[in-house]
């Protein structure tokens, strides 16, 4: 009888998967102790690596982390959505569907601008009728990645509405199967392992479609417009693919940081688990929950410890470095980062890296030095067959995008802009992202108006994308001087300044690469064309700002130091292709 990984692994994965079979054997230990622990003892820990971080920080850095503990403790501490919308001032409201096959999943709503609490929206004859938004996270996560910001205009959510739309950041802002919010099913208990039975096939089967017909039900609108962060791209992609209907429900789907068919990651460890047969992947962690400890690391550590550890960990897997993201969102963002989801739901993703191919789960384990996959063959998701028009924003910097793989699975009217700067979580929580990604999403969302998915839809896109990307490069000509007057300002700033908005400094110095434009536009392409030197425009030092429904935005492609290249390329209409 074969040995199940035999054939897939060399010697030096072998050690690394025994390494990895030894730490989270560690990690449980470790986790057992923890449960038994009575809270002062649990309290001695957390200030002890509080100490410990103390002694290793100059005068100067804790007075800059106290300054910063103020502004993101708030959020930080906030227990769920509803407490964070609160304390930006908004109201949200929360809901509860049933999936066709038992799960309860837990949706949130914001549909009122501030002041308008009392004002009947999308409820019927006479009210108020607002076009809905429905915004759905990534991996690993929950709607509060959404909402976790410490300045309200950074925060999509708020300004969708402030712009006017009826917003439903579910958990999948909708909330996915198992996570913080939806962890009820009327069939079976959470703690058995058949509700953990789930991967992308069922948030692809049951958990959006189900989502959005709840959302038009409830706010008797025929159609509304998906915005996507990570796997919330990847469940959309699959979704759309495999319920045609479903396309006339959708207007546009915005994708930030798609994610498909990942490259892979960046560490042998992992590697090697992506290799291994999915039965030792359930061995190492499980049938339920994956890594569900990773709410007691965050009781036991000082936050700007459990902040280091978290960077680690993202440098460790994926290379990112995270310079784009400032300390104190971080500190408000990190502990809202995490939520439950299924080991089988990760398995999916192992098998879609491992094989290259974006494809239901698969539930046989072939042996490797068997023949019969040659004579079956999972079936891929169809996402060429998407009618829905696609917008995709993705990162130069983000490991798990592989933009020529995506559009070659995708249909050609599929526009893509890349901010080369950008890794993955940049989307969230970027200090420029309110400046670099939202006059994208609102192009697409004032164009896409309903399900006609018409030529002359997607010509009022182009147009409207063009302007953005204009008026973005108008601004260089006329203010780059001042910006390079301001820049050498910067540089005779007194030390502890320095150090103050040293996570602000450290994007401005090394976040684009030289000579490259913050935006790169692809049209109805299988991959991105080189760009000449005619086509790269210098950004304005400090940038005017445009108002998006009273709240501060930035053009497209303004940082607010302006020290970044604008990069405006033409394509054919998409409409024609």
């Amino acid at each position: 009888m074969a040995v199940p990984f035999i054939g897939r692994l060399n010697i030096i994965e072998y050690f690394a998967l025994i390494g990895s079979f030894i730490l989270v054997g560690l990690e449980a230990v470790i986790r057992i102790l923890t449960l038994a622990l009575p809270p002062t003892l649990i309290n001695l820990f957390y200030r002890a690596s509080r100490r410990i971080f103390d002694r290793f920080i100059s005068p100067a850095e804790k007075k800059a982390e106290e300054r910063k503990k103020k502004i993101s403790t708030s959020v930080q501490d906030a227990s769920d959505f509803v407490e964070l919308c609160h304390l930006h001032g908004y109201t949200a409201e929360e809901h509860v569907l049933q999936t066709r096959d038992g799960y309860l999943l837990g949706l949130h709503r914001l549909a009122y601008r501030k002041g308008e609490e009392d004002t009947n929206v999308n409820g019927g004859p006479g009210s108020v009728r607002k076009r809905v938004a429905y915004l759905h996270h990534g991996l690993l996560m929950n709607s509060e990645v959404w909402v976790c910001l410490t300045e309200a205009q950074r925060t999509l959510p708020f300004v969708l509405v402030e712009h006017g739309f009826d917003v439903w950041p579910t958990h999948q802002f909708g909330n996915n199967r198992g996570n913080k919010y939806s962890k009820k099913s009327i069939k079976c208990s959470s703690k058995s392992t058949r509700f953990w039975n789930f991967s992308i096939d069922d948030f692809a089967l049951y958990d959006i479609p189900d989502s959005i017909a709840y959302i038009l039900e409830t706010t008797g609108e025929k159609s509304l417009s998906y915005i996507g962060f990570s796997q919330g791209t990847a469940q959309a992609f699959a979704s759309l693919a495999i319920h045609p209907k479903l396309n006339e429900q959708v207007n546009v789907f915005i994708a930030l940081a798609p994610a498909m068919s990942p490259a892979g990651l960046s560490n042998g460890i992992v590697d090697a688990l992506i290799k291994a047969s999915p039965q030792v992947l359930f061995l190492m962690f499980g049938r339920r929950s994956i890594l569900s400890s990773a709410t007691m690391w965050q009781s036991l550590l000082y936050p700007p410890i459990f902040v280091k550890v978290i960077d680690l960990g993202l440098g460790f897997l994926f290379n990112w470095r995270a310079k784009n993201i400032a300390t104190s969102q971080k500190l408000a963002a990190y502990p809202h980062l995490y939520s439950y989801t299924s080991t089988k739901s990760v398995v999916h993703w192992f098998q879609i890296i491992r094989t290259k191919s974006f494809q239901m789960y698969d539930d046989d384990v072939h042996p490797p030095l068997s023949t019969s996959s040659r004579h079956t063959k999972v079936a891929r998701y169809p996402t060429r067959n998407i009618k829905t028009p696609i917008v995709l924003v993705y990162g130069g910097s983000d490991s798990l995008v592989d933009i020529k793989v995506m559009l070659k699975e995708l249909p050609p009217q599929t526009v893509a802009t890349e901010i080369p700067h950008y890794e993955h979580l940049d989307f969230l929580w970027a200090r420029d992202v309110d400046a670099q990604v939202f006059q994208h999403v609102f192009d697409a969302l004032d164009s896409f108006t309903d399900a006609a998915h018409s030529k002359e839809e997607y010509a009022r896109y182009r147009s409207a994308r063009h302007m953005s990307l204009s008026a973005s490069a108008s601004f260089g000509s006329g203010r780059r001087h001042r910006g390079q007057r301001q820049r050498h300002a910067r540089q005779h700033s007194d030390a502890e300044a320095l150090v103050a908005d040293s996570d602000v400094s450290a994007s401005r110095s090394g976040s684009v690469d030289e000579g490259r434009g913050p935006h790169h536009a692809v049209e109805g392409e299988l991959a991105p064309r080189l760009l000449s030197d005619d086509e790269t425009l210098s950004q304005p030092s400090t940038p005017d700002v445009t108002s998006v429904a009273g709240l501060g935005i930035a053009p497209p492609g303004l940082s607010r130091d302006g020290s970044l290249q604008f990069v405006n390329k033409e394509s054919p209409d998409p409409a024609n292709c």
